[in-house]
């Protein structure tokens, strides 16, 4: 097999740089992969290479995350509002028109604001640990909706303490069973802890968490988007997780009943620790697609 070679680049977007990965023919088809937190396109370094044979693949760094600029706050607000239109016009810069969109983390809420926006260029949809259905919330929940229904000073300063290299690694290794744990690339807290170091950096990253709460409203649209769209779509989810455990998954099935769900043995962040698996899952789900 040929090795596919991964790009790395940078593009202007509303003057902010924006640092890339990208893999596969310009003309191919095109998987979109918004990055989760507390991470950077870093996360997709293995799944780039595994797509970029056939499908174009384009990863992001979000502005203050990765690569990209740290533009000041009032340049960039760090609200997941600024983030999801950035990501918009990422896509309209590079002149994407028609693309997949992998849905995990925070990537998840970016990825079906663009969807929202123009459902006409969604070729379909992976969904990976990234929930929109709050009554399947996991436990580890419960300390954010405590800030999102009293943000307090004090809230806030919890939610700061966590973005430390050992709050990283708590996120990455979160609820994985210990025969787990060592298939997970300690590069991705040490490389987001190195980076928050930086107190504007740890700022920006603080001003987004505390307004995840914002998220909730936007739920019933994307749910109304499945249902209405019923976009192409493949549920590949990791069940070890405190956040979003079985239930997260299965509640997709309510607003798009024909899409094919697979529960994998991991976590979270599962092209850590059963990429293969996923790769066979998502080449197959692309296949399909194109036929």
């Amino acid at each position: 097999m040929t090795e596919v070679a991964v790009r790395h680049r940078t593009v202007a977007v509303d003057g902010i740089t924006i640092f890339y990965r990208e893999a596969g023919p310009a003309d191919a088809p095109v998987v979109l992969l918004p990055h989760g937190y507390p991470s950077s396109s870093f996360q997709f370094r293995h799944l780039l290479p595994a797509l970029g044979d056939r499908w174009r693949v384009v990863a992001p760094d979000y502005p203050g995350f990765g690569y990209s600029d740290l533009p000041d706050p009032d340049r960039f607000a760090y609200t997941f509002d600024a983030h999801a239109d950035l990501l918009r016009r990422f896509v309209e810069t590079l002149e994407l028109t028609r693309y997949v969109i992998y849905l995990q983390d925070y990537g998840s809420q970016f990825g079906l604001r663009l969807a929202l926006a123009a459902p006409q260029r969604v070729a379909g949809l992976v969904i990976q640990n990234g929930d929109i259905y709050p009554d399947q919330h996991g436990p580890k929940y419960e300390p954010l909706k405590r800030f999102w229904r009293d943000p307090t000073d004090a809230g806030r300063e919890e939610l700061a303490a966590a973005i430390s290299e050992e709050g990283f690694r708590r996120e990455f290794l979160g609820e994985l069973p210990d025969r787990l744990t060592d298939r997970v690339s300690p590069d991705l807290w040490r490389l987001s802890g190195a980076l928050v170091t930086d107190s504007r950096r740890r700022d920006a990253w603080l001003r987004l968490l505390a307004d995840q709460g914002s998220t909730v409203a936007w739920f019933p649209r994307q749910q109304e988007y499945l249902r209405t769209h019923r976009p192409p779509a493949l549920i590949v989810w990791g069940p070890h997780d405190g956040y979003m455990p079985q239930g997260a998954a299965r509640a997709y099935l309510r607003d798009l009943p024909d899409a094919d769900l697979h529960l994998l043995d991991g976590g979270h962040w599962l092209l850590e620790t059963h990429l293969d698996e996923v790769v066979r899952l998502v080449r197959d789900f692309l296949t399909r697609l194109q036929h």
